[in-house]
């Protein structure tokens, strides 16, 4: 399945969650400061001010509001990378794996 398969796929089979909330995302030993502007079950579109290339992985770090429920953790990789006007980059991340 070609990427562009897989991002009609998803659109028609994936609910996307719009949820705009402050995440981590480390790369090796950076850390960046993020935005998750939505979430499916198989990826996520991220802004930051970031230098991440496609194939990239990338572990994500989603803080809980709850004290009773653990944040999401997700290993990733960069499948899409738009640099914005202010030079933030827009990522595509897909989910490889989350606990």
């Amino acid at each position: 399945m070609t990427q562009q398969d897989r991002d009609y796929s998803e659109k028609r089979d994936f609910i996307r969650m719009n949820i705009e909330t402050a995440i981590t995302l480390t790369q090796g030993d950076q850390h960046y400061q993020a935005t998750c502007l939505d979430l499916s079950s198989t990826g996520m579109q991220v802004v930051a001010a970031t230098r991440l290339q496609t194939g990239d992985k990338v572990h994500v770090h989603i803080p809980s509001e709850h004290s009773e429920l653990k944040g999401l953790e997700a290993e990733t990789e960069v499948v899409r990378v738009a640099t914005l006007e202010d030079g933030r980059q827009s990522l595509g991340l897909a989910i490889l794996s989350m606990s």
